[in-house]
C-alpha cells in the first residue's frame, strides 16, 4: 500500500487553511499578517528547495555530501538557537555548532549501526532525515535553556555576585541556574513522551503509516527516535549552556552582557 499523492488543488485547500489565523489576526489586532504570509511563503519555497535538492541527494547517496549536508543543517540550527535566545553569534557560534556537531553526529552513526543496522551507515534516506528529526526536535530546547540561563543571572545577579563574594567558584555558583534552565528546557520532551501515541500520534509514526508500513512498524520506529530525540536533547542543552557558561563570563565571573544581542 502506498500513500496518496496530494494534488495541485489539494496543495491549494491546504494554503486556504491560512485564512483562518490571517482572519483571527485582523479581527484582534494581532499583528501577525504580515509575519503569517512571510513564514508559510518561506516554508513553501524552502521546502520545494529540500525537495528538489534530497531528490539529488538521494540519487547520489554520496556519503561525504551526506555529511556536509546534516553539518549545513547543524550550522543553520546553531545560528537559529543564538539569534532565538537573543545572543550575538560571533563569541559563540563555532564552539556551539561543534559541540552539536559530535553530538548529533555520535547519534547518527549509533542509530543508524545499532538500531537500524544498516550497511551503509550514511544512507541518505536514513541519515538525513533521522538528523533533520533529531536536531529540530532538540532546536527549541536549546532556545529555553539559554534564554532561561541568561534571564536568571541577570535578574538575579546581585545573588551569584554574593555566592562569588562567599568564595564560591564561577561554576559552583552558575550550577543552580544550570540546573532550573536544564530542567525548564526538557519539560516540554519529557511530557511529549509521557503522552505520545495517547494524546497525539508523532509525525515519523504518522510518515510512517502513510507511507503504508504496518502500525506495530511505525511504533518501533517511533519509540527509537524518541529515545533519541531525547537523549541528544539533553546532551544538546547541557554542552549549550556549558559553551555559555564558558564565553558568556570574563576572567571574574562577570556576565558579558554585550553578548545580548541590542544591549
Amino acid at each position: 500500500m502506498e500513500s496518496y499523492d496530494i494534488s495541485l488543488e489539494g496543495m491549494l485547500f491546504s494554503l486556504l487553511l491560512l485564512l483562518v489565523p490571517i482572519i483571527i489576526s485582523y479581527y484582534l489586532g494581532l499583528k501577525l499578517i504580515s509575519s503569517t504570509i512571510e513564514s508559510a511563503f518561506r516554508m513553501v519555497l524552502q521546502l520545494l528547495f529540500v525537495g528538489v535538492f534530497l531528490t539529488f541527494v538521494f540519487d547520489l547517496n554520496n556519503a561525504l555530501l551526506n555529511i556536509a549536508w546534516v553539518l549545513v543543517m547543524i550550522f543553520v540550527a546553531s545560528h537559529t538557537v543564538l539569534k532565538n535566545a537573543e545572543l550575538k553569534a560571533s563569541k559563540l557560534l563555532p564552539m556551539l555548532a561543534l559541540f552539536m556537531a559530535v553530538t548529533n553526529y555520535a547519534m547518527l552513526l549509533y542509530f543508524n549501526r545499532f538500531i537500524l543496522d544498516l550497511n551503509n551507515l550514511f544512507d541518505a534516506r536514513y541519515f538525513i532525515p533521522i538528523g533533520g528529526m533529531v536536531l529540530g526536535n532538540s532546536l527549541r530546547a536549546n532556545i529555553i535553556s539559554m534564554e532561561n540561563f541568561c534571564s536568571d543571572i541577570q535578574r538575579n545577579e546581585n545573588r551569584y555576585l554574593f555566592r562569588l563574594s562567599m568564595g564560591a567558584e564561577k561554576t559552583e555558583a552558575l550550577i543552580p541556574y544550570l540546573r532550573k534552565s536544564l530542567g525548564v528546557a526538557l519539560k516540554p520532551t519529557i511530557a511529549n513522551m509521557a503522552t505520545i501515541g495517547i494524546v497525539f500520534i508523532p509525525g515519523m509514526m504518522t510518515g510512517q503509516i502513510l507511507a503504508g508500513a504496518s502500525p506495530l512498524v511505525a511504533i518501533e520506529y517511533q519509540i527509537a527516535i524518541m529515545i533519541a530525540i531525547f537523549v541528544t536533547t539533553i546532551v544538546n542543552v547541557l554542552l549549550g549552556l556549558l559553551v555559555l557558561m564558558q564565553r558568556g563570563f570574563d576572567g571574574y565571573g562577570m556576565f558579558r552582557k554585550e553578548l545580548i544581542r541590542d544591549s
